[in-house]
């Protein structure tokens, strides 16, 4: 027999059972129906998978794919929610009343077998039967020990059951993890893109063809972009894939000598997509489209990397962010660094023809802070440092493959309909401010530069209930003519214009950063405050929770990416007063994206400096000279102990203007006002003031 007769057999014989699972009498309540529940997920799920592999979803009508589309994921939206199985809480509480033994790690285990087999609506949608098949045989082989266990009138030991989900993801990580590898690398898994490319986009069918999750808001938006003209929707993705090509032509780094892109973006934007993957054939790239992680080994949690639809509910990405604590060892570790290592090395030719992200990102979601559960799955010290220590050497085995010198990216972001009743306008002020005139930027912003390569310092002080008071250290210019220390940013990689930005020198760089509400990577902070001492992170805090340890573990997990301390990697002054004032005209500065964010404010970013990985690579302002900042004391023991040298996290925190009471360039001959009472104060600046002036007419 072939391989995929082999899987044909296994999935037969293992939907077989689990057909059988409802109709038999193996466990009582609440665990029957948690199996029940189960199984008629991946029923379901098999008839889409069958459908797939047969190709017979052509004559479906769009709402026949939109109340399948509904059913899959009903059960973790909204109040659904609060009596899932996905749920720890909920399961914590079925449970414990049930009266079963080590009712919270029970709740753990099948909570997160339960989030792992909804992980598997992608692959059923892309015909993909050998994963679905080995994740069917794990619920069998859960099952089968529940029911042998009820025989004798009792349940399987919990850890048991975590034994069990510890060797199925060991055992199988050679099946997931380079399949995963593969669609990110390789444009002959076209499955999206020939959706985006080939479906008609005019009709709302299309939404549903790839089995994320649909709500009015891809719905309206995809509706929006299709009163766009045709000269509008080119100009959108000129703007984006123009800013990428002139990102390695600014970095002098080899687009010529690469075979693929990877374009990421939100479902419904999928007209300017079909015009952005014309551009990149233009240019000799195809274009790679790739899902956010769904399961735990790919990297499921509260950020999506890659192709994603409505998010049905962030509580329950937040719940099982921390699941892969379940089965996370030094063994383990081992084994997926070996995985990830032969996948690359497999595809080494494609990796090394991979040129980087091209990605579109969305803001005007609702601001989310989670509830913090004790039912769910959290690291223990152990278990972190584990996480910590894959995350930092499988970094260095990807860049490794797709080497970080030659590489490059770009990002630009649109609001979508849930921004509010504004969002048309909203939407027609992001393409001004995406397509602002840079070389006006450009210059302002030497102006800037030039101050600042003569000072030894920058202080910032915050005004209006802002108590930031820092010292950023600078790195100093040996030869004034040749070298600077920012670099001067306007829209290439980094859509819309515009900044100046360093990485600081750690020693003597000290100081209180705060901002009173600030949306990062999907959460929300208030009043989040960071302590700096010597670059490192030494104290911080919020007020997201009544309970102060809640607070602190909240920002370690989710800001410093559970690392004890992490350095300040970037010094930044964002110059876009037209994007401020957007922010503050709409009501929505709160909702803007990191990537506008940034250039509303001088920003901070903790963890990696903008050079990670690229450090020895020579990069150069317009005007000819190079920028030296591109490494700190921490990244400068790369060459002796990388796992010491990166963090593998960047975070851009910003302070709106009307915060900031002065940031003043000091050196041994007194100090250069740049901003003053939240105006720029520097001669040749106060251009960037004009749409400051407006707000206040």
């Amino acid at each position: 027999m072939t391989g995929n007769e082999i899987i044909e057999e296994r999935y037969g014989l293992v939907m077989e059972r689990i057909a059988q699972i409802g109709q038999e009498d193996a466990a009582d309540e609440p665990l029957a129906s948690f199996f029940c529940v189960c199984s008629d997920l991946l029923l379901t799920l098999s008839k889409i998978l069958e459908r797939a592999i047969s190709g017979g979803i052509s004559d479906m009508a769009a709402e026949d794919l939109a109340k399948e589309n509904k059913r899959l994921y009903e059960d973790i939206v909204g109040e659904r929610y609060g009596v899932s199985f996905a749920n720890p809480d909920h399961a914590l509480a079925v449970f414990t009343d049930a009266g079963i033994k080590d009712a919270k790690k029970f709740a753990q285990y099948l909570s997160f077998l339960y989030t792992e087999l909804r992980g598997l609506i992608p692959y059923a949608y892309e015909g993909r039967q050998e994963i679905f098949t080995i994740y069917a045989e794990l619920l069998v082989q859960v099952f089968t020990m529940f029911r042998l266990a009820g025989d004798d009138k009792g349940f399987p030991e919990a850890e048991a059951i975590r034994d069990v989900l510890y060797w199925f993801e060991r055992d199988n990580c050679d099946i997931i993890l380079p399949d995963s590898i593969s669609d990110k690398t390789d444009p002959a898994n076209d499955f999206l893109r020939r959706i985006v490319c080939g479906e008609d986009l005019e009709s709302e069918r299309f939404l549903y063809l790839s089995g994320e999750y649909v709500t009015q808001n891809e719905i309206k938006t995809a509706a929006f972009l299709n009163t766009l003209s045709e000269e509008e929707i080119k100009s959108m993705a000129d703007t984006f894939t123009e800013g990428y090509r002139i990102g390695f032509v600014k970095a002098g780094k080899p687009i010529e000598s690469k075979t693929s892109v990877n374009i990421r973006y939100s479902l419904g934007f999928e007209r300017v997509i079909r015009k952005a993957v014309e551009n990149f054939e233009k240019m000799n790239l195809s274009s790679v489209i790739y899902r956010a992680g769904s399961l735990s080994l790919t990297g499921f949690g509260v950020a999506r990397n890659g192709f994603y639809g409505a998010i049905p509910n962030r509580q329950y990405d937040y719940d099982h962010k921390d699941d892969a604590a379940i089965y996370l060892d030094a063994d383990f570790v081992t084994r997926k660094l070996e995985v990830l290592t032969q996948a690359y090395e497999d595809r080494k030719i494609l990796a090394n023809g991979h040129a980087g992200p091209a990605v579109m990102e969305v803001f005007g979601e609702d601001p989310f802070t989670p509830v913090v559960k004790e039912s769910a799955v959290r690291h223990s010290d152990r278990t972190r440092k584990l996480s910590v220590e894959y995350s930092a050497k499988a970094s260095s085995i990807v860049n490794r493959y797709i080497k970080g010198e030659e590489r490059s990216f770009t990002i630009i972001s649109f609001p979508v309909p849930t921004i509010g009743d504004d969002f048309e306008k909203i939407f027609a002020e992001t393409v001004k401010v995406n397509t602002l005139d840079a070389s006006k930027y450009e210059k302002i912003q030497q102006k800037m530069i030039d101050a600042l390569d003569k000072a030894d310092h920058v202080e910032i002080k915050g005004k209006n209930g802002n108590d930031t008071d820092l010292r950023i250290n600078l790195w100093p210019v040996a030869d004034p003519e040749k070298e600077t220390k920012f670099e001067n940013c306007v829209a290439d990689v980094n859509i819309p214009v515009g900044e100046v930005f360093t990485t600081p020198r750690l020693a003597g760089t000290n100081g209180l950063l705060n901002v009173s509400s600030v949306y990062l990577k999907g959460l929300l902070y208030k009043d989040l405050r960071i302590t700096f001492t010597d670059g490192m992170v030494t104290d911080y805090s919020c007020k997201n929770y009544d309970n102060e340890e809640d607070n602190r573990r909240f920002i370690k997990e989710n800001l410093l990416c559970d690392h004890d301390s992490i350095p300040i990697g970037e010094f930044a002054i964002g110059t876009n007063t037209t994007a401020y004032r957007m922010g503050r005209m709409f009501d929505i500065e709160g909702r803007l994206p990191i990537l506008i964010g940034e250039k509303t404010g001088p920003h901070f970013a903790v963890g990696d400096s903008c050079y990670s990985h690229e450090e020895d690579v020579k990069v150069y302002n317009p005007d000819g000279k190079e920028i030296i900042a591109r490494q700190n004391e921490v990244s400068a023991k790369r060459t002796e102990n990388e796992k010491e040298a990166y963090f593998q996290c960047h975070t851009d925190i910003t302070i709106p203007y009307d915060e900031i009471g002065y940031i003043r360039a000091v050196s041994e001959d007194g100090y250069c006002s740049l901003i003053e009472n939240g105006r720029f104060a520097l001669p040749g600046t106060e251009e960037l003031n004009i749409p400051l002036d407006e707000m206040s007419v």
